[in-house]
């Protein structure tokens, strides 16, 4: 997929943000480009602000100037905007190959509104068609829930980068579960987080409000 319409997708979803809103920031290559454009217009007097999904959208909100907030001060936020790693026909997600799922569900379900920008190959006709499910875990328990969640069917791999365990920015393990296609991801998600150790998994069901897709036709917006 070409870049620069990625890019432009991202910028479409500029276009939902109001004076006065509390932004949630995703992660991702995408959301970068969301979050520095944002910092952009708040610097010309866009008064907003923001909460980030992950130390890394932290730092470039940082770096571009975004004012920034907490749960603390604002528990319901306006508007989220986030990419995603699968899109189902019914706008439900796997999100997490970054790791920044909990964060990332977080701010999604404190949202008003969720917009998910992605190009046309995160497109699915059922979730776990290209990629695992990640799922994030207290490191205690990552042996007994990747033991578990193999009795559900297909493989458990506990994440790692190098050889080294990969570590979430609240301390956690990831496993990916490579489930294969999945019929009823509610289901699914409940099963996961029935097993003692689980913090939380990358089905993000029913959440989203709009898709916007950046494609070789150009950009096209899906609703729930």
């Amino acid at each position: 997929m070409n870049d620069e319409l990625t890019k432009r997708a991202a910028l479409e979803a500029l276009g939902q943000v109001r004076e006065r809103m509390v932004v949630g920031l995703g992660t991702g290559s995408t959301a970068s480009y969301f979050i520095r454009e944002l910092g952009a217009r708040a610097r010309l007097g866009l008064r907003i602000s923001a909460i980030p999904t992950s130390i890394d959208s932290e730092r470039i909100a940082r770096e571009a100037g975004v004012p920034l907030t907490t749960f603390q001060d604002h528990t319901v936020l306006d508007l989220t905007v986030d990419g995603a790693d699968e899109v189902s026909p019914r706008l439900d997600l796997i999100k997490g190959l970054g790791g920044a799922l909990v964060r990332e569900k977080v701010v999604a379900r404190a949202s008003r509104r969720v917009v998910i920008v992605v190009d046309e190959s995160k497109l699915v006709n059922r979730l776990g068609t290209k990629t695992p499910v990640p799922i994030e875990v207290i490191p205690f328990a990552a042996g007994p829930v990747a033991s578990q969640l193999t009795t559900l069917g297909g493989q458990a791999q506990i994440r790692e980068i190098r050889g080294v365990r990969f570590i979430s920015d609240n301390g956690n393990h990831i496993i990916d579960w490579h489930h294969g296609p999945i019929d009823d991801p509610i289901e699914v998600e409940r099963q996961i987080k029935w097993i003692a150790g689980v913090v939380d998994c990358g089905i993000f069901s029913g959440i989203a409000n709009a898709v916007i897709v950046a494609g070789s036709s150009g950009i096209r917006t899906l609703t729930a």
